[in-house]
């Protein structure tokens, strides 16, 4: 159903606050790592450099398919709700990062796991539009990079895997909508992934 172009702002602000609400529980679920890090300080500085830039990135996405939505009447919150049901995008939590069980081989191998499948879920949504194809290329190459830079310190702190991760099943977005609303969706949560990551890695550089 169309919505009319004044009542445009107030859909985008609910959109807002529905993504909000329903990624809140993973900001809440990790406080920062507690104290006690055996890590390099060039290894977390590098890190922090690395989740800033994605940052950058993720937020110039997000800002274009809320625009994209907006422009063509597209991504109401109802709708959202049941698309992230419907097509099961995961959430990637960093229960190993908490401060009330820290656990930094944990924390580590959920960060890089975390990457690898966000690495995924923006794969799963190529051809969402040319004009977003080189900004979702751009954020898969430095998603690639930071999960690079914490397996190699897993390995030099004797902590990686024998093997690395293999990809699970990703939504199929099957339609220009839900290519659009499973865009928004993976944003957002990415978004929050990232500033609990920050929080995380601040505090590890800053013990």
């Amino acid at each position: 159903m169309a919505i009319p172009a004044a009542q445009s702002p107030m859909k985008l602000m609910a959109l807002q606050l529905l993504l909000w609400h329903s990624a809140l529980w993973t900001v809440q679920e990790a406080t920062p790592l507690g104290p006690a890090s055996s890590l390099p300080q060039s290894f977390l500085l590098k890190c922090l450099e690395q989740v800033r830039k994605i940052q950058g990135d993720g937020a110039a996405l997000q800002e274009k398919l809320v625009s994209e939505c907006a422009t063509y009447k597209l991504c109401h919150p109802e709708e959202l709700v049941l698309l992230r049901h419907s097509l099961g995008i995961p959430w990637a939590p960093l229960s190993s990062c908490s401060s009330q069980a820290p656990q930094l081989t944990g924390c580590l191998s959920q960060l890089h796991s975390s990457l690898f499948l966000y690495q995924g879920l923006l794969q799963a949504l190529e051809g969402i539009s040319p004009e977003l194809g080189p900004t979702l290329d751009t954020l898969q190459l430095d998603i690639a990079d930071f999960a690079t830079t914490i397996w190699q310190q897993m390995e030099d702190l004797g902590m990686a895997p024998a093997l690395q991760p293999t990809q699970g099943a990703m939504p199929a977005f099957t339609s220009a909508f839900q290519r659009r609303a499973g865009g928004v969706l993976v944003a957002s949560h990415l978004q929050r992934f990232l500033e609990l990551a920050y929080r995380v890695l601040r505090h590890l550089a800053q013990s």
